[in-house]
C-alpha cells in the first residue's frame, strides 16, 4: 500500500524502480450536442484563459494553464497542468467540451496526478447516454441524467471551477451527479475579506465532498472566477491552487480552509450518538488501566468535568446518583490510544482518530496555518478530534526538499524553532535534506527553549550523526537498520541495500553497538512497521489479509489504500527485510529502548491496531503493545503526569473494547466507544460520519 500523504513509501518506490510511466491519451469518438437550457454569465467564461500555481505543503511546485475557445458547437477548454515533486514530473492534460451553458459533451483527462498514480479515462455525452471510459479499460454505457458533470478528482484545478460554475447556474442541486464516477456535493459557505497586496477582495467561499475523501474549499470572486483551491493531492499530501497574482495570500487561504472545515465537521458531529455531561460514570466493565497492574473486573470510573476522580473496584468507588451512567458490562475499559506518527491533513481525520480510539496524535509535520486552526478548533471545542500535538517540520534545500520552512542556516534554525515554539509546537521534526551543521543548530535552539526534536535521518547522514547532533527521537525504523546491516561497496545495485538489512545479525557487532548507542543516548524510535509492511503485498498476500480495515475504508480511499508492493524482483527480498525490521523492533524493546507506536497514516484509523499486533509479533506482551500505544508515548512527550493511565487526576481519555486484549492483541480493534473532553461517542457512528463501515 502506498501512502496517499504517505511520502516515506513513495520515495521508497521512486527510489527502487524509477519514475513510473504509462500511455497517455484517450480513445477518439463524435463530438455529441444538445440544447442549452441556461447559460452561464458571459463575463465569467467569455474568452477565457488564466494560469494557477501549484503548491505542495505551501511550497510553489508548478503551473496550471487553461485556455478556452468557441465554435458552434459550444466552447471547448484546454487545461495543462504540470508539477514536479521531490524530483518527479508529475504532468496532467484535460480537454473539456461543452455547450454554452457547460453541460459537458466530451472530456478526456490523460497523465498522473501524483508521483506514483496515473490516470487516463474519457466521458463521451449524447441525447441519451453517457459512455465512460476509466483508467485505459473498455467502454461501458450509463444512461444521462438531467444533470451532470464530468471531473475525475482533484485537478485541474480548472475543472472545478467550471464544475461550481456548471452547478450554480443549474439550480445548485443538493447533489450533482459526476462522470466517469462519483457524485458531488457543493456548498456555498460564505465570504471572506482577503488581502491581497495593497488591496481587500471579498471572495465566496465554497466546499466541495466528493472529488477527494473530504472536503475541499475554495474561493470564487464575483464573476465566478476561481480564485484558490486548497485540496489534498492522491497521495493525500497538502495541495493548493492559486491564481496568479494571489500567491500573497495563500497562508490566509490554508488557515481560513482549515477553520471553516473544521467547522462544517463540528455541525455534522451534532448527529453522532454522544454522551455528554459534568459528571459521567463508567461502571461494571473490566478495567485495564494502562500502567501494567492486574485487570480490575467489575470496575467504576468516575469522570468530572472530562478529569478522572475516582477508578477502581466499583464496591470501592462513591458517586452522586445524578451522574450519567455508561454501563460498560461485558466490555474491557482502556486508556485512550496515542497514535505518534500523524498527519492531520484534512479534518476528516479527527473522527477517524476518535473511532478507532486514538484520543491523542502527534502530528509529525504539516502546513503551519492549517494544523494551528485545526488543532485549536479541537482544544476550544470547536472541532471534532482527538488531542494534537504538534512536531513542526523543517527542511533544507534539495531535490527532496519538503514544504516552506527551510533551514539553511543557523539564522533560519532560530527562526523556525523560536516561531514554531511561540505557537505551542511541542517538537520540531527534521525533514530529509538538512544538513548536519544546520541540524545541530536546530536542536540546540530547540532543546533551550524545552523542546525536542524527531524526524527522519537527512540524506548523507546515518543515525548516529543525527543523534550525536541532538536529535531525541527518531521516525521509521529503516534508519536503525541502516546503521545495524553491513557497509555494502559504492555502485551497489538498489536490491543490495534491500538484502543487506534483511541479513542483519542482530548480535553482530554492528548490530550492538547500534543497540547500545540507542540506549544510552535515550532515543525514541517511532517504527512505523506499519508503512514497510504493505510493501510486502503481492498476488499471493492481499493488503487486506494484513489489514482487514482496507475494506471498510470510504470509497473515495479504496483505490489508495489497496495498492502497494514493490517490483516482483525485489518482493522476496523486502519480504524478508520487513521481517528484519520487526525483529529489530523486538531487539530495541528488550534493551529497554523506547517505542512509540504511529501510523503514518497509511489505512486511516486500522494501522494504529495493526501497529500494536506486529510489536506483539516482535515479542512485546499485549501490555506492552498498549503501553507502546498510551503511557509510553506519554512520557516521551512529558505528559505522563495527564495522560497515558486511568488514574485519579488524569484526562479521561477512555475506550471500551469488546474482548480482552491483554489474551488476545486482535481485539484492541473492537473499540466500541471514546471518550475525550468529557465527551463520550459511538465509535460506530464516527466511522459513518466520514463514509466508512463501522
Amino acid at each position: 500500500m502506498r501512502r496517499c500523504t504517505w511520502i516515506l513509501l513513495t520515495i521508497i518506490l521512486i527510489w527502487l524502480v524509477g519514475p513510473l510511466a504509462r500511455p497517455l491519451g484517450a480513445e477518439p469518438g463524435p463530438r455529441s450536442s444538445d440544447a442549452a437550457s441556461r447559460a452561464v454569465s458571459q463575463d465569467a467564461v467569455a474568452g477565457n484563459s488564466a494560469k494557477f500555481r501549484l503548491h505542495k505543503f505551501e511550497q510553489p511546485i508548478g503551473e496550471e494553464s487553461f485556455t478556452e475557445t468557441r465554435n458552434a458547437r459550444g466552447r471547448s477548454f484546454t487545461i495543462n497542468f504540470e508539477f514536479t515533486d521531490r524530483g518527479s514530473a508529475v504532468p496532467l492534460q484535460v480537454h473539456f467540451d461543452a455547450l454554452d451553458d457547460l453541460t459537458p459533451s466530451k472530456f478526456d483527462i490523460s497523465g498522473r496526478n501524483a508521483r506514483t498514480a496515473a490516470i487516463d479515462e474519457a466521458v463521451e455525452v449524447s441525447s441519451g447516454k453517457i459512455r465512460v471510459r476509466d483508467d485505459n479499460k473498455a467502454w461501458r454505457e450509463e444512461p444521462r441524467p438531467d444533470k451532470f458533470f464530468t471531473i475525475a478528482g482533484y485537478a485541474p484545478a480548472t475543472m472545478q471551477m467550471l464544475l461550481v460554475q456548471y452547478w450554480k447556474s443549474h439550480g445548485s442541486p443538493a447533489k450533482l451527479k459526476t462522470f466517469p464516477n462519483g457524485e458531488v456535493k457543493i456548498e456555498q459557505r460564505g465570504k471572506d475579506e482577503i488581502k491581497i497586496g495593497d488591496k481587500t477582495e471579498t471572495l465566496q467561499r465554497f466546499t466541495i465532498e466528493g472529488l477527494i475523501w473530504g472536503r475541499e474549499t475554495l474561493w470564487f470572486d464575483s464573476k465566478l472566477q476561481l480564485i484558490a483551491e486548497i485540496s489534498v493531492d492522491a497521495e493525500f499530501d497538502h495541495f493548493e491552487a492559486i491564481r496568479e497574482g494571489y500567491e500573497s495570500a495563500l497562508g490566509t487561504f490554508v488557515g481560513r480552509a482549515g477553520a471553516d472545515e473544521m467547522a462544517a465537521l463540528t455541525e455534522m458531529a451534532k448527529g453522532i450518538s454522544s454522551v455528554r455531561s459534568d459528571l459521567i460514570v463508567v461502571t461494571n466493565g473490566t478495567l485495564i488501566d494502562g500502567t501494567g497492574k492486574p485487570p480490575i473486573p467489575n470496575a467504576t470510573v468516575v469522570i468530572e468535568n472530562g478529569k478522572i476522580t475516582a477508578a477502581g473496584p466499583r464496591a470501592q468507588i462513591k458517586y452522586p446518583k445524578h451522574a450519567k451512567i455508561i454501563d460498560a458490562s461485558g466490555k474491557f475499559v482502556l486508556p485512550g490510544l496515542w497514535d505518534m506518527h500523524a498527519h492531520f491533513e484534512q479534518v476528516e481525520w479527527g473522527p477517524i482518530y476518535l473511532a478507532a480510539g486514538a484520543t491523542t496524535v502527534r502530528d509529525c509535520g504539516n502546513e503551519l496555518e492549517f494544523i494551528t486552526a485545526v488543532r485549536d478548533a479541537v482544544a476550544n471545542g470547536r472541532g471534532l478530534g482527538p488531542r494534537i500535538l504538534a512536531a513542526g517540520v523543517v527542511d533544507g534545500d534539495g531535490p527532496l526538499a519538503l514544504g516552506i520552512d527551510r533551514v539553511n542556516n543557523a539564522a533560519q534554525a532560530k527562526e523556525w524553532v523560536d516561531r514554531y515554539h511561540d505557537l505551542g509546537f511541542q517538537q520540531i521534526k527534521i525533514y530529509s535534506s538538512v544538513k548536519l551543521a544546520n541540524v545541530e543548530a536546530i536542536t540546540a535552539e530547540a532543546h533551550r527553549l524545552g523542546m525536542t526534536v524527531t524526524g527522519h535521518i537527512p540524506e548523507g547522514m546515518n543515525a548516529y550523526e543525527g543523534v550525536e547532533a541532538g536529535m531525541d527521537q527518531i521516525n521509521h525504523i529503516q534508519y536503525v537498520a541502516d546503521i545495524m546491516r553491513k557497509q555494502i561497496p559504492p555502485g551497489s545495485k538498489r536490491v543490495d541495500r534491500i538484502e543487506a538489512s534483511a541479513n542483519i545479525d542482530l548480535n553482530s557487532p554492528e548490530s550492538q553497538r547500534a543497540i547500545a548507542f540507542l540506549k544510552s543516548h535515550g532515543t525514541v524510535i517511532d517504527p512505523t512497521l506499519v508503512v514497510f509492511e504493505s510493501f510486502t503485498v503481492g498476488p499471493d498476500r492481499t493488503l487486506e489479509s494484513l489489514e482487514p480495515g482496507v475494506a471498510k475504508v470510504a470509497p473515495e480511499l479504496a483505490v489508495q489504500v489497496s495498492g502497494g508492493g514493490v517490483p516482483p524482483e525485489f518482493r522476496d527480498a523486502f519480504r524478508r527485510e520487513f521481517s528484519k525490521y520487526v525483529a529489530i523492533v523486538g531487539a530495541l524493546h528488550r534493551a529497554g529502548i523506547p517505542i512509540v507506536a504511529g501510523t503514518d497514516q497509511s489505512v486511516p484509523g486500522y494501522s494504529l491496531y495493526r501497529e500494536m499486533e506486529l510489536y506483539v509479533d516482535a515479542g512485546f506482551t499485549p501490555m506492552e503493545a498498549i503501553q507502546a500505544a498510551t503511557i509510553v508515548p506519554a512520557r516521551v512527550m512529558k505528559l505522563d503526569g495527564e495522560s497515558g493511565t486511568i488514574e485519579t487526576g488524569k484526562r479521561a481519555d477512555i475506550i471500551l473494547v469488546d474482548g480482552n486484549p491483554l489474551e488476545n492483541i486482535h481485539n484492541i480493534r473492537n473499540v466500541k466507544m471514546v471518550m475525550t473532553g468529557g465527551v463520550a461517542y459511538d465509535c460506530g457512528e464516527l466511522w459513518k460520519s466520514v463514509g466508512f463501515k463501522p
